[in-house]
């Protein structure tokens, strides 16, 4: 049962290092994409298009 349950934990916490990183990276792609600074709107803009995420 000590495996399962370890291997349950490793499931679980994988999961949320997944969701946080994902978070985070929206987080950060949607502040970048509002800022006033052109360079930071830029730099979001064209990682829009770069992953084909409709920007207009």
């Amino acid at each position: 049962m000590t495996t399962l349950n370890a291997t349950a934990t490793k499931a679980k916490t994988g999961l949320a290092q997944i969701l946080v990183t994902a978070a985070l990276g929206l987080a950060l792609m949607v502040v970048a994409g509002h800022v006033q600074s052109q360079t930071l709107h830029d730099a979001a803009h064209d990682m829009r298009h770069a992953t084909g995420f409709p920007c207009h």
